[in-house]
């Protein structure tokens, strides 16, 4: 942190960084659930997440999606059972090791989940739209920084006494 900052000055700009963080989080998590119900109206929110990483990743084990969001295999087979009755994923033995289970999208799945992420880039170009080229760089730049920091850092522990 900038040493001409007093101590109280640094403990606001972290308040701040806190603040708006949660903001972001909080309307992320928003923008997924709304994303989700534009993939397909019954889903909820971590759906989107979770078909935008089988697009990016392919074919992947279901503890695999597990371990990439940090919940359990209930957690995530329950997720992934109800992408399954909406014909949206596809889960196969893994011929390697038939007690794996291997998931991936359908094609109606990438379809749909194409559809909303095309709406959802539009919408960043629109929210986006009068920031300069440099400013948006900056801004890309800054988010990875904060989220290779953030995955550094891995599961929170118990709060400071």
């Amino acid at each position: 942190m900038d040493e001409q900052l007093t101590n109280g000055e640094v403990g606001a700009v972290y308040r701040a960084v806190e603040r708006e963080v949660a903001v972001m989080f909080r309307r992320g998590r928003a923008r997924s659930a709304e994303m989700s119900r534009l993939v397909h109206p019954k889903l909820e929110g971590l759906a989107y997440s979770l078909l935008a990483h089988l697009a990016e990743a392919g074919q992947v084990r279901v503890t695999d999606v597990g371990a990439h969001f940090g919940v359990g295999k209930a957690t995530i087979s329950r997720q992934i059972k109800a992408l399954e009755e909406l014909g949206l994923v596809a889960r196969e033995s893994d011929p390697l090791d038939g007690r794996v289970s291997l998931v991936s999208l359908t094609e109606d799945g990438a379809r749909r989940y194409l559809r909303a992420h095309e709406y959802r880039i539009a919408s960043f170009h629109a929210m986006l739209a009068d920031w300069e080229p440099a400013e948006l760089t900056q801004f890309a730049r800054l988010l990875a920084r904060f989220n290779d920091t953030v995955a550094g850092l891995g599961r929170p522990g118990s709060p400071p006494e």
